[in-house]
């Protein structure tokens, strides 16, 4: 923007502001730089360096440019070294804990000043944090064999990539075939082939005994295999060694002149493109000032083939640091560094810098002799200019921070099977109770952005969070660690599956939300704990008597019978265990954390699956076969149900510091005719002899070896609500009789326990 005014003729030159805001824009940045003239034109001369440059600059860095403590840009954490040798050390890498961002960036200093890659184990030459690049040493893949194929250093899962920029694949030797393979599919990514000719000794590796081919740029590369094969073989050529690999281009050029050089290395540069993961990008987001859009711009690794959760971040123009830091990019006082360049001040004009920019402006503007009013309305003018921009700048945030939160939330439903379940729902009778689809809005206000206070637990499976409704309703929400995303399908069947079930005995699943990274599970809120902490964690303001521990078998017996056999589906729970039965208001039981179910076909006997579940409770006969039956979960019931006769945890430690299994010492208990030394003193005193031999019984048989000769969930049921109906019975029977006869004596204990002998 141009100010003129016809009395003075002065005018006003405004470089245009070179915040610019990105789609892919988060970053960060640190303190404020302040060069000298000749030190901000040694790195302008770096930078542009020709050749092998790139190796030397970061030495050039280190030594020639000493920043003072005070306002030097952090390129490393406090405390932490900024080099190795001639080699800097930007963060996110370091040497030593706490110095870098995670394990993929880890770096150590040998003795001898060289630096190495700890998660692959190569030298480093080079760190480019402006470029996001690194030059290692990789190894020199050679062969006298006709035909060799070689694997190469691995990258994946990490942050780095093969530069198909900067590298080129090599080929050197007479009559060879030199290729690139993929690791994972043998398919050839690249190839070239050298012929013989001994009259060449240069290197011009133009296909003759030397040939070069670029690396597909559309392919995010991270492991490969480098083959080389000879093509009209011959017995005088047979012990000439052959070349296939990676080579950072500008090296080779420069270093290489004939084809005996090569001979003498074992590694070769090759550079390595990286970045940051995009989780790291979201922590700088959340966790930085509004300004990070306006001096940072980090863009992915994706391209056309593939979509990789790393990007690479920049200082924009007019601002320079460390872009993975907190507030890393800062302004570059152009004033004071004089920068030479197109746009600079003419002579008769003062600079004024801005926050990544400057102003020219006349230098009367400021003389003593003209008005203040001058610079009064230039203040008020630059200040109006500025706040619009702030203004325009935090709307258009706004608006794209929330249109890629649509879309994010719209690439999670549709990965985790919103579609699919929607179209589930709407397929069941309308008169069925049907879950609903929660939206990650609701669920977060619920569990008040799932703090830490909300929650009530955590498993295997992941976290558990206490929850309320916007219409007051406590719901139980779990947050799963991971989704097998092999497995999709089939886990949205069963979500509609279990949200149609409502059965007295089972928790309610009441829906789920799929515009998360992970699907979230919605169940009604249990209030009073777990069997476990009942029965291990004794309560003397709630003893457990007899009558409630019928009850509860009794209940959970049901519900499993009903999820065997009487729902649309049968159902295996995998993990019936006392943790996992909740005890509502009323201490009525209710079986929860479907989080390792399976529904099968109605013909179908058994699944086969990896083996999950908790110790003590698991099938032996599960654990051998990997096949789940109905009959998987009568044995971890079976062990339940010895847990409520002797209050005994499933797997203890006995004094000799062995693992002791409670179901095993069960049955040896039983069959030397010592129950009564490991029963509940409890159950004794209050339960009748009768009833607890026929559920000891009844354990028993759960507990067989053999699948087959286990009863059916439904048998358990029906012999457990025998228990109760007959001791119901005898209550009422007796409760009559007490009304014309008195209370005859109690046997003594010891008579009881004769019983069991």
């Amino acid at each position: 923007m141009a100010l003129k005014t016809k009395s003075s003729g002065w005018w006003l030159k405004m470089a245009s502001t070179r915040a610019a805001v990105t789609e892919t824009g988060p970053t960060t940045a640190v303190s404020s730089v302040r060069f000298s003239l000749q030190r901000w034109q040694e790195r302008e001369e770096a930078t542009v360096s020709d050749r092998g440059a790139r190796r030397r600059r970061p030495a050039a860095m280190a030594t020639e440019i000493n920043y003072s403590i005070a306002d030097s840009p952090a390129i490393a954490k406090r405390n932490c070294p900024t080099s190795c040798g001639k080699v800097s050390i930007p963060f996110p890498f370091g040497v030593g804990e706490n110095c870098y961002l995670e394990f993929n960036y880890a770096v150590n200093c040998s003795s001898s000043n060289k630096l190495f890659l700890r998660s692959i184990n190569l030298e480093v030459l080079d760190i480019s944090l402006e470029k996001g690049t690194m030059v290692v040493n990789h190894p020199l893949f050679n062969s006298c064999q006709i035909n060799e194929t070689k694997a190469n250093v691995n990258l994946e899962n990490t942050p780095f990539f093969f530069s198909p920029a900067k590298n080129r694949f090599t080929g050197v030797g007479c009559n060879n075939f030199a290729s690139m393979y993929s690791s994972s599919t043998d398919l050839i990514i690249s190839g070239c082939l050298s012929v013989c000719d001994k009259t060449n000794d240069t290197m011009s590796c133009n296909g003759i005994r030397c040939c070069q081919t670029r690396i597909p740029s559309f392919l995010n590369l991270q492991r490969f295999n480098a083959s080389v094969s000879t093509i009209n073989y011959s017995k005088e050529r047979k012990q000439e060694y052959k070349y296939a690999f990676l080579v950072q281009q500008d090296w080779f050029e420069e270093h290489i002149k004939t084809l005996d050089q090569i001979q003498g290395f074992e590694h070769v540069p090759v550079v390595l493109d990286w970045g940051i993961y995009d989780r790291w990008i979201e922590r700088l987001v959340r966790n930085s000032s509004r300004r990070y859009l306006s001096t940072t711009n980090c863009t992915n690794f994706a391209n056309s083939s593939s979509q990789v959760p790393v990007s690479r971040c920049k200082c924009l123009k007019g601002y320079e640091g460390n872009p993975y830091f907190f507030q890393g990019c800062q302004d570059i006082d152009e004033c004071e560094v004089k920068v030479v360049r197109s746009e600079h001040c003419a002579s008769n004009m003062t600079c004024l810098n801005t926050d990544g920019d400057f102003l020219c402006y006349p230098s009367q503007i400021l003389s003593p002799t003209k008005s203040k009013v001058n610079m009064v309305l230039l203040g008020f003018g630059i200040g109006v200019a500025a706040l619009i921009f702030l203004i325009g700048v935090w709307w258009l945030y706004i608006i794209i921070k929330k249109r890629r939160e649509i879309k994010l939330k719209e690439r999670y439903f549709k990965r985790n099977g919103g579609l699919l379940l929607e179209q589930q729902l709407t397929s069941f009778d309308a008169s069925v109770d049907k879950g609903k689809l929660f939206t990650s809005k609701e669920l977060d206000k619920a569990t008040d952005h799932f703090h830490v206070n909300r929650i009530l637990g955590k498993g295997g499976q992941g976290t558990v969070y206490k929850g309320m409704l916007t219409d007051g309703k406590i719901v139980t929400v779990k947050k799963s660690k991971v989704v097998d995303e092999g497995r999709l399908e089939e886990f949205i069947n069963e979500v509609a599956i279990l949200s149609q079930i409502n059965h007295r005995n089972v928790v309610k699943l009441l829906g789920c939300c799929l515009e998360t990274e992970v699907p979230l599970l919605v169940y009604e809120f249990i209030p009073n704990g777990t069997l476990f902490q009942y029965l291990h964690d004794q309560n003397e303001e709630l003893p457990l008597t007899w009558e409630m521990r019928l009850q509860i078998a009794s209940e959970i017996a049901g519900a499993l019978s009903y999820l065997h056999s009487a729902a649309s589906l049968p159902i295996y729970h995998r993990d019936v265990k006392s943790a996992n039965i909740l005890l509502d208001g009323k201490y009525r039981a209710k079986i929860a954390d479907f989080g390792t179910s399976r529904s099968i076909a109605i013909d179908q006997t058994h699944v086969t699956t990896k083996v999950q579940g908790t110790f003590g409770y698991l099938d032996p006969e599960f654990f051998q076969s990997s096949q789940f039956s109905d009959k998987s979960d009568v044995y971890s019931f079976g062990v339940v149900l010895v847990e409520l006769l002797t209050r005994q945890k499933p797997i203890a430690s006995t004094g000799s510091h062995d693992i002791r299994s409670l179901a095993t010492l069960f049955i040896l208990s039983m069959l030397e005719n010592n129950l009564v030394d490991i029963l509940d003193p409890e159950v004794i005193k209050l339960g009748k002899k009768e009833e607890i031999m026929t559920v000891a019984n009844l354990a028993r048989r759960c507990l067989n070896l053999s699948g087959k000769r286990r009863p059916t969930m439904k048998e358990v049921a029906m012999v457990l609500e025998g228990i109760r109906e007959s001791k119901k019975e005898s209550n009422d029977q007796q409760n009559h009789e007490e009304g014309e006869y008195m209370i005859s004596k109690v046997s003594e204990p010891s008579e009881f326990n004769k019983f069991y002998l």
